[in-house]
């Protein structure tokens, strides 16, 4: 339209030469200072297989070979234009990506742009909606949270203080589950609260709780070794080392100390990670001194409904809660590792877990594990968390197919 106004203004002959020159310099500006402003690298295109229409589901792209030279990266709908919340993670020199969120709709592909433009226009670079942190002012936590869930791990103060018989010390390698309510983070609000006030996380004012006792049992997706008839734990974390937090996903690293299992000893790490808009946390465990490792959740009370899906890799556990009522899940990424589930009950205390036997490989195991809680108003039956988890299982089994093409 600019320059169809030009040729307009240029045909007009009450229209001076100074004023055409005039004219012709801001068109050539503008027309610069937009290339200066955006420059299209990448062409995504991501396609849906599936029936059904998906959303929350994270795309990688990797930009290790794209300049950055203090800009950052915008991404956008080739068809609507609109653009995308996204998340540039950095391994340190290990590769690095651009992350974002799709909607696709059934059996249907998008378009998605990728364009370098001036850092301060990121208007997302600051927005944490996913996010992770070491608590050292509550002994030595490690908490992660998004919209939806929150989860915390324990750490070698605690572990110290509980085998020195100290008040507040905790020895466990199981996940703890912080049941939120409401879709904005709450992990340094509640920590402020129980140690800064008279309040405490364990009571709800509206935000959800800390009501999930994990005790050694294996919380929500601890790790175990099978010996003989019973099962073998790791203590807490030793150490831990935060990747990202951002709008898209938290991420994070937990190590434990070698543990004897039946004679042999075994070596952990975690690479957790947790996504926007997902109950489940991924957990990427690297292991050496074992060829399986058992993944488990709580049975509390033993008085729940467990479900085990061994074609589509996937268990659960719904049980009544308190006032309200709470499943937890695991899903396995790798189909073929799963060798069976056990639901594993005893009298011992927190000892009760319902596990799935993987099989180890070079990468160790890969699974998802998270809970649902009927409160928050997520899910409110059985059936409803069971069907997350199956669709959830499908779409790991039937990724977002990805297409790049340089533009640039």
């Amino acid at each position: 339209m600019l320059m169809e106004a030009f040729w307009q203004l240029s045909e007009n002959p009450q229209t001076s030469n100074s004023m055409k020159y005039s004219i012709f310099l801001f068109l050539f500006l503008c027309c610069f200072a937009c290339n200066e402003k955006s420059s299209e690298v990448l062409s995504v295109t991501v396609r849906n297989t599936l029936n059904f229409d998906r959303s929350f589901e994270t795309v990688e792209i990797d930009i290790k070979d794209i300049q950055l030279n203090r800009q950052s990266l915008e991404v956008r709908n080739s068809a609507t234009y609109e653009v995308l919340i996204s998340q540039i993670v950095d391994y340190n020199g290990k590769g690095k990506l651009i992350l974002f969120q799709p909607e696709i709709k059934a059996n249907s592909k998008a378009v998605f742009t990728i364009s370098l433009i001036p850092s301060e226009e990121k208007n997302d670079s600051t927005l944490v909606r996913c996010y992770s942190r070491f608590v050292p002012e509550r002994t030595d936590d490690y908490a992660w949270e998004n919209n939806r869930v929150a989860f915390r791990a324990f750490g070698p103060t605690a572990q110290k203080m509980n085998e020195n018989g100290m008040r507040g010390g905790t020895l466990s390698s199981g996940i703890d589950a912080w049941l939120k309510r409401v879709d904005y983070p709450i992990i340094d609000k509640w920590y402020h609260k129980e140690l800064k006030t008279d309040g405490s996380y364990h009571k709800d004012t509206g935000e959800g709780l800390d009501n999930f006792h994990v005790g050694i049992s294996r919380g929500v997706g601890g790790t175990a070794i099978k010996t003989d008839s019973t099962y073998t734990v790791s203590k807490n974390f030793v150490s831990y080392k935060t990747i990202t937090n951002g709008p898209i996903r938290a991420e994070f690293v937990l190590e434990y100390a070698p543990y004897n299992a039946n004679g042999a000893m075994v070596k952990e790490t975690k690479f957790i990670s947790l996504d926007y808009g997902q109950n489940l946390s991924r957990h990427k465990v690297e292991v050496s001194g074992t060829d399986t490792l058992s993944v488990g959740l709580t049975l509390h009370e033993k008085d729940g409904i467990t479900t085990a899906n061994t074609d589509e890799g996937w268990m659960s556990y719904w049980e009544p809660f308190d006032d309200s009522e709470l499943g937890q899940g695991i899903v396995i990424v790798e189909k073929n590792a799963l060798k069976g589930f056990d639901k594993y009950e005893t009298e011992e205390k927190d000892k009760s877990n319902l596990y799935a036997h993987l099989k180890v490989s070079e990468n160790g195991i890969d699974y998802y594990a998270g809970f649902g809680w009927k409160k928050s108003n997520q899910f409110q039956t059985k059936d409803k968390w069971n069907n997350y988890l199956s669709r959830f299982s499908k779409c790991l089994d039937n990724p977002l197919e990805v297409t790049i093409e340089l533009t640039n």
